[in-house]
């Protein structure tokens, strides 16, 4: 059998603090420290703590040049290959290490740059919640935590600055002054399916096809895309659209089409936007959802292990958001997007490969519910948050 480390292998060591009491009661010092290493590899999607020896091992084998496993075992033992291969840091060429290898080769063929690979990998949430972690201080909060802010802009000498003219009133100014970050959604109220339409097609819908070769397209939106590649699909979870079944759907840009992945009733829906949306209960209220999920292999065909790809894919998704705002402010909806979204939870519903699709963002929509609103919403014109 012949092995090689995988792909995308990045150390971190991590210390443990202890007390040492013996040491304190003899006068020494307090603190003990112990540390560990830890394996991020990407294609495992887990931390594996490792030995000095297996980092070792690690450390000396490559990662395109494949060994004999007799060479590796009598360079750095038998046991320590062994645990290696078992863990999936060394892939062999052998069947029963066939899962690994696949896991590891998905990787090298998606074309990632490896520090984005590990920050994608790493940065995901699963089974986040209100009881674990998700938190909606209010500003207040904030400030009794944190104390004052940063100021809200650079603030650099005036001296020779220009003074620029007034701004003419334009065509945009309704809808950008309107557009505000929703979080009193009523949960009585749908969303019109030609509302719905309109915010899809305008949002993610392809405006036009163009042919650049024989079997080869790109497509014309209404934001600008890194490459001009728009690899982000829009996965809609209709809660209550008039006229749509509650449920999963991917819309189809070209064809502009809901095709169903799942439908389920209603309770469900609101289940699975609460478990989507990490128990924020103030997003999930909204009737629609949209799912931000981008393509790694339709972006990383052109920017092949390339710095600012998943940078660009991050940019992607804001551009189309702030459409979708402005599309909802012209219907009269308020609207959110948020990172803060269980990406593994939501990999597992859609069938997705973390290491070919990156669950990125949610937006949604919906009208306002009436009277006291009870979550922070900054809208124009207003003298209070609330």
């Amino acid at each position: 059998m012949k092995l090689r480390r995988c792909a995308v292998l990045y150390m971190e060591s991590r210390e443990k603090l202890s007390i040492d009491w013996r040491t304190v009661l003899a006068g020494g010092s307090a603190l003990a420290a112990t540390t560990q290493w830890l394996a991020l590899a990407p294609h495992l999607d887990q931390e594996l703590a490792v030995t000095a020896e297996e980092l070792a091992a690690l450390g000396g084998l490559s990662h395109t040049v494949w060994t004999t496993c007799a060479e590796a075992e009598q360079r750095y033992g038998e046991a320590t290959i062994a645990s290696l291969l078992k863990q999936g840091l060394l892939i062999g060429d052998s069947p029963e290490h066939a899962d690994a290898q696949a896991r590891d080769d998905t990787l090298r063929a998606t074309h990632w740059r490896p520090l984005s690979a590990l920050t994608h990998t790493f940065g995901r949430w699963r089974e986040v919640s209100s009881d674990n972690g998700m938190e909606a201080p209010s500003f207040q909060a904030l400030l009794e935590m944190f104390g004052e802010p940063p100021p809200p802009t650079l603030d650099l000498p005036a001296e020779g600055a220009l003074k620029l003219p007034a701004v003419r009133s334009g065509l945009l100014d309704e809808q950008l002054f309107k557009r505000y970050t929703g979080r009193n959604f009523d949960l009585q109220a749908s969303i019109p399916l030609a509302v719905a339409a309109r915010l899809l097609q305008r949002t993610f819908g392809a405006q036009e096809v163009r042919m650049v070769g024989p079997h080869a397209s790109v497509l014309k939106k209404t934001s600008p895309s890194g490459g001009g590649l728009h690899p982000v699909e829009a996965f809609v979870l209709a809660q209550r659209v008039d006229g749509v079944t509650p449920g999963l759907y991917h819309y189809h840009p070209i064809e502009h089409e809901l095709r169903p992945v799942r439908t389920m009733d209603s309770a469900a829906a609101a289940e699975l936007a609460k478990q989507m949306l990490a128990d924020q209960h103030w997003l999930a209220d909204a009737p629609l959802q949209v799912v931000m999920v981008a393509r790694m292999e339709r972006s990383f065909w052109k920017y092949r292990n390339h710095q600012k790809a998943y940078r660009a894919l991050a940019l992607d998704t804001g551009h189309l958001s702030q459409t979708f705002y402005l599309l909802a402010a012209e219907a009269g909806l308020p609207a959110f997007v948020t990172a803060a979204i269980n990406d593994v939870d939501i990999e597992q519903e859609l069938g997705l490969d973390h290491l070919r699709h990156a669950v990125v963002a949610i937006c949604g929509c919906g009208p306002a519910r009436g009277g006291a609103r009870s979550m922070v919403e900054l809208r124009y014109g207003e003298t209070d948050a609330l």
